[in-house]
């Protein structure tokens, strides 16, 4: 939906290479280590891309966000952003836990 503002247009206009591959590719890797971190399969391997993926977004929108309006205003527009990142962030640490795929394949 609305690829001029939200797809391959917002790429565009924050600066990255080839935009018309680049966000359908990102959408795409974030829907798969998405699914990955939902039902707890490879969790902390797919937290590790995801990662990459939110700083990139925190980096190229964030931050400019913050020079634009101060402390408070980016707190309140990236606060989803920040939840993604320590969430990622504690994945990363702790794994999928003991109703994860990762706990049946592994801890037989």
């Amino acid at each position: 939906m609305f690829p001029d503002k939200l797809g391959a247009g917002r790429f565009a206009k924050i600066g990255l290479p080839d935009p018309a591959f680049l966000a359908p590719f990102a959408g795409a890797f974030e829907i798969a280590c998405g699914f990955l971190l939902l039902i707890g399969l490879t969790t902390r391997l797919a937290a590790i891309p995801l990662l990459c993926v939110i700083s990139v977004a925190i980096a190229t929108t964030k931050v400019q966000f913050f020079y634009a309006n101060g402390f408070w205003p980016t707190l309140h527009e990236g606060r989803a952003d920040w939840a993604m990142l320590m969430g990622l962030i504690f994945l990363l640490i702790k794994g999928g836990g003991k109703w994860s795929f990762d706990n049946l394949l592994w801890n037989k």
